[in-house]
């Protein structure tokens, strides 16, 4: 359970969007911390993506992009940083783990998560239309190949490295926006879609996912099935 909700001053501001998972992954490790956010959705339509862009994200992120977090004079930007600081402001639940290999493990797999394996999924993001072109094809084994690294590492543990860490946030919103981008589990990796279940089942990722379920619902795009079932359980 996520402890009791955690108040600073000044209050922190998190500027992300309705459809990234970078921002949702800071919303999730912030409820999980019982952390207040004064959340800031920044304009995103698919029509026209970010436009007009915030100014405060301009300023502060020379990429232009969320999310970005402002804490008194603070301000940073980048979702792996931001988790840190977050770490280092509450400490409590420990999110990065404890002890200095298992920090060092979630930080690998986030990263991972980040760098190895979304890149297979923004590479599909313009390939929808052409899944049978070979980059698409490329990507879509690139997404598969690292299930299966997955399925054994999670093996029959609740989460990835034993304890609820950010390498299990950060692989549940890659792999959401994978499952919407033709790359789903599928039953050769079975560890893997119970795990996303008992995901699914927090409390902190459905605050987080179910708006974002609903606004592509009101956007006029489907729904993974997964999500669906969030949604009318909800």
């Amino acid at each position: 359970m996520p402890p009791a909700s955690f108040s600073a001053s000044p209050s922190i501001r998190l500027y992300s969007a309705r459809l990234s998972m970078f921002g949702a992954k800071v919303q999730i490790a912030a409820i999980e911390k019982g952390i207040d956010l004064d959340l800031v959705m920044v304009p995103f339509t698919q029509a026209e993506g970010y436009s007009p862009k915030n100014p405060e994200v301009v300023r502060i992120n020379p990429k232009k992009q969320v999310p970005v977090l402002v804490h008194g004079e603070l301000e940073i930007f980048d979702s792996t940083q931001i988790l840190e600081y977050l770490e280092d402001l509450r400490p409590e639940p420990a999110l990065w783990l404890t002890g200095i290999a298992n920090r060092a493990r979630v930080r690998q797999l986030e990263h991972r998560s980040d760098e190895v394996y979304f890149p297979h999924v923004i590479k599909l993001m313009g390939l929808q239309d052409r899944l049978d072109d070979a980059q698409a094809v490329a990507a879509l084994q690139g997404a598969r190949d690292f299930y299966r690294y997955l399925e054994p590492l999670l093996g029959t543990q609740d989460y990835m490295l034993g304890d609820f860490s950010n390498a299990d946030i950060a692989l549940y919103m890659a792999m959401l926006f994978g499952e919407r981008m033709s790359a789903p589990l599928t039953a050769e990796t079975p560890g893997l879609l119970a795990w996303r279940d008992r995901m699914s089942a927090r409390a902190s990722v459905r605050q987080v996912v179910l708006p974002m379920a609903e606004y592509l619902l009101s956007d006029g795009r489907p729904l993974p099935a997964f999500m669906a079932k969030m949604l009318h359980e909800s």
